[in-house]
């Protein structure tokens, strides 16, 4: 036994105008179409589905009770096509995720997360910014950017580039204590420097800068917020990174014939969560901006 062809869209929606508009004139003009090619459509809609669908009189057109089926399915396909374009480039990844990173990193990752909310607007953040690890293996957060590598078997690292650092002060300390910007390698301990204290005091930057003779710390934090105004406030010469002090007014970056440090960035997440969308989405993010900022 043949069977009648499926209807298309365009077939359809020729059907629905003539039920809204109450004419082949009308259907036309609402469809941007001929009134001729609006009658076509019907008259191949009925062809092949073997029956009458539209009532033809000089009064206009109605629609046959037995086709009003028709033209509910065309509203729905109407209503679907139209949810379809308004989200047009979203998803629907949602969800929360929580991100671990050094305080440092706080500004450039509400960057990329408040980017990656516009195109999934489900999806839901809590960044906690500390110099304390959270412990990613007992899941205290989905995923950490980390300076430091890690030794649990059920993390995965990924390697976003390199920090590299400079040697930072104000303009205002430049022009009283170093005219031309250049810092000699043999003048660290007559210079006052802004420096980390807590368990920052041992990072790799104040081992650096004690290696290197620094020995005047006026001023010491455990902030990088703090660290930084202090810098811009001519409190001293500050080992920052180049990536988030660079843009910063007023802050000078100095010469000095040593070779300054850098130290790897890596994404890390624990492997359970490597197919889950939303987890997925933010470690792309995280890996295609930190692969434009740093070296």
């Amino acid at each position: 036994m043949q069977t009648s062809p499926t209807p298309t869209w365009d077939d359809l929606r020729v059907l629905l105008a003539l039920h809204r508009h109450g004419s082949f004139l009308g259907a036309g003009r609402a469809l941007q179409v001929s009134t001729s090619t609006a009658a076509r459509r019907i008259d191949a809609l009925e062809a092949s589905l073997g029956r009458p669908l539209v009532q033809r009189s000089s009064a206009g057109t109605a629609i046959e009770p037995d086709a009003l089926p028709l033209v509910e399915l065309a509203e729905q396909l109407e209503l679907g096509l139209r949810a379809a374009r308004r989200s047009e480039g979203r998803s629907d990844i949602g969800g929360t995720v929580r991100i671990s990173c050094g305080e440092g990193f706080a500004r450039p990752a509400t960057r990329v997360l408040s980017d990656l909310r516009k195109k999934h607007p489900a999806l839901q953040f809590e960044l906690s910014a500390e110099s304390r690890l959270a412990d990613l293996a007992r899941r205290e957060a989905d995923i950490g950017v980390r300076k430091v590598r890690s030794a649990s078997p059920v993390l995965v690292e990924r390697l976003a580039g390199h920090l590299s650092f400079g040697l930072y002060a104000a303009q205002s300390y430049v022009e009283r204590r170093l005219r031309g910007g250049h810092l000699e390698t043999t003048d660290f301990g007559r210079h006052d420097f802004v420096g980390y204290d807590g368990e920052l005091a041992r990072s790799p930057q104040m081992q650096w800068l004690a290696a290197h003779g620094a020995t005047r710390f006026p001023f010491r934090t455990s902030s990088d917020f703090a660290l930084q105004e202090a810098v811009e406030q001519g409190q001293g010469i500050s080992l920052m990174a180049d990536a988030l002090a660079r843009d910063v007014p007023g802050l000078v970056r100095l010469d000095v014939d040593l070779p300054l440090p850098r130290t790897p960035v890596f994404i890390v997440f624990h492997k359970e969560l490597r197919r889950v969308p939303r987890c997925r989405v933010v470690v792309t993010a995280f890996a295609e901006a930190f692969r434009q900022a740093l070296v």
